[in-house]
């Protein structure tokens, strides 16, 4: 039995934030630990939504706010998965619920080429980590492990299938996509969560 309980408060909680228009640093923090406290009991996500494919990683959509506020999104990362370099363009709360990733943030430098900036950040279970265009947007994350899944749980400033942002090559060349979701035909979990 899921404690689907536990998902709304958060999604009311978090709406409730928003609704008194905060900055954006109040936001990674409050909203940080309103994700933190989530993700510290691990026994609200159904199955459907923790699902790894052998190929690449999952994003399946758990809920879009109604007026594009916010999304909330597990990531499933079969081992050894990782993402390509990309950005968001908007801020971004990433909580690890099970295993383990690793995040490595990138800069540009004069000439507009990307590097490594600093050592790659180890997020654990529990662990919550923000990004956004103000304070570093760019990264590439990959699972911690190469013999098991870890889930991870990203809240967005935006429906995040939906926006359009971009890859880059190691020189910095970007790449236009828009992600979408991996449960096209699952529902979205707030219309289960009160069953």
């Amino acid at each position: 039995m899921h404690n689907f309980a536990r998902l709304r408060d958060f999604l009311e909680g978090f709406g409730a934030l928003l609704d008194e228009a905060p900055p954006e640093p109040a936001i990674h923090a409050r909203g940080g630990r309103l994700l933190g406290e989530l993700i510290a009991v691990d026994d609200w996500l159904p199955a459907a939504y923790a699902q790894p494919d052998p190929d690449r990683y999952q994003q399946y959509l758990l809920h879009a706010d109604s007026r594009q506020r916010f999304s909330l999104v597990s990531f499933v990362w079969g081992p050894g998965q990782q993402t390509p370099i990309h950005d968001h363009t908007v801020w971004g709360l990433i909580g690890v619920l099970r295993g383990a990733e690793l995040s490595q943030p990138y800069i540009r430098d004069a000439e507009g080429c990307l590097h490594e900036d600093g050592p790659v950040h180890r997020l654990e279970a529990g662990t919550v980590e923000a990004v956004s265009p103000s304070i570093g947007d760019i990264h590439r994350v990959r699972n911690a492990f190469d013999d098991q899944v870890s889930i991870s749980v990203h809240l967005y400033g935006a429906n995040i299938g939906g926006v359009k942002r971009s890859t880059y090559d190691p020189d910095g060349r970007p790449k236009t996509f828009i992600s979408g979701y991996s449960n096209d035909t699952l529902p979205n979990i707030w219309n289960i969560s009160r069953e």
